[in-house]
């Protein structure tokens, strides 16, 4: 079932396939096959439109094709998403391949609020995020002629390149150069098992070469989360040499393509439909593919084009909604990159730069800076989300502590407003919340066995007995629901923002802002 079928009367021009009519359109130059409605056989033409035909069997040889430059009505600006999303996690972190079945059917489900185009077996994208399966990952190696260190103390993640000729052999030089100037042992490259059997002309167009990078730090004794830190230093200083020096497009994403690099979460993603997720990549009917966290998403790329890399979860989480702030959001971190300072990134935060793009959706933008915040000094991914996206806090019945954490964030960072829903992860700690718009439904279910389940909408997993089901409740505008996993409960929201609150002195640090803002306006009033 296609988005439209829920979506088509609340969201103008729509066809059934989920897509502006062509009639709304004015010709792209370099357009895909993807952005008018036409037949599996090729683009249709158009009474007073001429377009260059594309058979099936011409689609197959083009490789990761650039979404066109904005013109008519496109503007790559615009990129948004309206999606579902879902989470399951075991609260004792016990690993079980039943996770992963059930997030399966928890996307599979939430076809509907996913997008596809006029082929039924091309979506929008859909994808799902896990804690690492260590020992699925061990076993695999193992027979490379790899031993893997152990459970925490290696990178691993999926990486998409273009198919095109000496792509790979180019992107592979300049991450293994910089694995070893970062302080980095590339341990193997492993070959994605892949069926592409079910997917559509469009999708195949631009499929990808799937490879998993696995790396050690030969700095044994680094902490954790300073592991963390380094790999997304890594990540994106590889990624930017490539963009620079081999990516023969301006949007180097459809050429090389990173979905994580992190030695707790990995990202199964793609240009698919919600159920050809779990059949194209067959690592994930593997049995001995066990885990204790699954974020699961479905894509409805909202009037604007679908890729391999657009597809979500991103590195950090998944959003169901819009930023509607972005235009500003994204100047706004353009303009304090000149004056960013972190003790954790050093001179490599120069590395990072720019944080937010116009080849990325929304999502994908919200993404980056979430990730930013996290890594750039000792901020859990939960507080970054609560700069990001704060309560309606002013003129609201508040502890002065609580108050004064927003009004001092509020001068560092303006918020990303939706209607937005998040979810959102680092491996630790793993959680959701809406935007104070609260626009986008969410609802939660927590189970006598220890499973959580949180997701777009209800019905989504079978056999879900109300006799074993704990607690339900909603997600509320402003709200956070949150899971710590290391002390294996679900964090109250109003202990969470307290806590946060009480970690530092805000109120004295809001009112030496309020103070200064005042001998600001008074010299100017002189």
């Amino acid at each position: 079932m296609c988005s439209s079928d829920l979506e088509s009367k609340g969201r103008g021009h729509r066809t059934l396939q989920g897509r502006p009519p062509a009639t709304m359109l004015r010709p792209l130059k370099g357009v895909s096959r993807a952005v008018l409605v036409g037949r599996h056989e090729g683009v249709r033409i158009l009474p007073a439109i001429r377009m260059r035909s594309f058979s099936t069997s011409s689609l197959r040889n083009q490789q990761f094709t650039r979404l066109p430059a904005a013109q008519g009505l496109y503007n790559p600006e615009n990129e948004k998403d309206n999606c579902g999303v879902g989470m399951i996690a075991n609260l004792k972190k016990a690993e079980s391949h039943r996770i992963v079945k059930n997030a399966l059917q928890v996307l599979e489900r939430m076809e509907h609020r996913g997008g596809c185009g006029c082929e039924v077996n091309t979506g929008d994208g859909s994808g799902a995020l896990f804690a690492i399966p260590d020992t699925f990952y061990r076993s695999e190696c193992k027979d490379m002629g790899v031993e893997l260190p152990p459970v925490g103390r290696y990178g691993t993640g999926l990486i998409f390149f273009s198919k095109a000729d000496g792509i790979f052999d180019q992107c592979k030089a300049v991450i293994e150069k910089h694995c070893a100037a970062k302080g980095f042992d590339v341990l193997c490259w492993r070959d994605v098992p892949t069926d592409n059997s079910s997917l559509g002309p469009s999708s195949l167009a631009c499929e990808p070469m799937v490879k998993q990078l696995f790396v050690a730090p030969k700095n044994t004794e680094i902490s954790a989360l300073m592991l963390e830190t380094e790999l997304m230093i890594l990540r994106r200083c590889f990624e930017r040499d490539i963009a620079d020096h081999v990516a023969t497009q301006e949007d180097w994403t459809q050429e090389f393509y990173p979905c994580t690099l992190s030695s707790r979460t990995i990202v199964y993603k793609g240009m698919l439909t919600p159920e050809q997720v779990g059949e194209y990549f067959k690592d994930l009917r593997n049995e001995k593919f066990v885990t204790y966290l699954a974020l699961v998403h479905s894509r409805f790329s909202t009037n604007t084009f679908p890729s391999w890399s657009r597809a979500q979860p991103f590195r950090a989480l998944c959003h169901n909604g819009e930023i509607n702030t972005l235009r500003g959001n994204k100047n706004q971190m353009r303009s304090r990159e000149a004056s960013l300072v972190s003790a954790a990134l050093g001179d490599s935060l120069t590395d990072l730069l720019p944080i937010t793009s116009n080849d990325m959706s929304d999502s994908g933008n919200f993404d980056a800076v979430a990730e930013l915040l996290l890594r750039a000094g000792d901020r859990p991914l939960h507080e970054a989300v609560m700069i990001m996206v704060p309560e309606a806090w002013q003129g609201k019945p508040g502890s002065p502590a609580r108050k004064a954490f927003y009004a001092y964030n509020a001068n560092l960072m303006e918020p990303w407003d939706g209607p937005a829903m998040m979810s959102f992860t680092d491996g630790r700690y793993v959680g959701a919340c809406l935007d104070r718009n609260g626009l986008r439904p969410s609802r939660y279910y927590v189970t006598r066995d220890d499973r959580v389940l949180l997701s777009s909408e209800v019905g989504v997993l079978d056999h879900l007995d109300e006799a074993v089901v704990k607690t339900k409740a909603r997600l509320e505008p402003g709200r956070m629901f949150l899971i710590d996993f290391a002390q294996q409960r679900i964090v109250p929201d109003e202990e969470l923002k307290e806590t946060m609150a009480a970690a530092r002195p805000y109120e004295w640090m809001a009112s030496r802002s309020e103070e200064h803002t005042s001998e600001l306006q008074s010299l100017a009033g002189s």
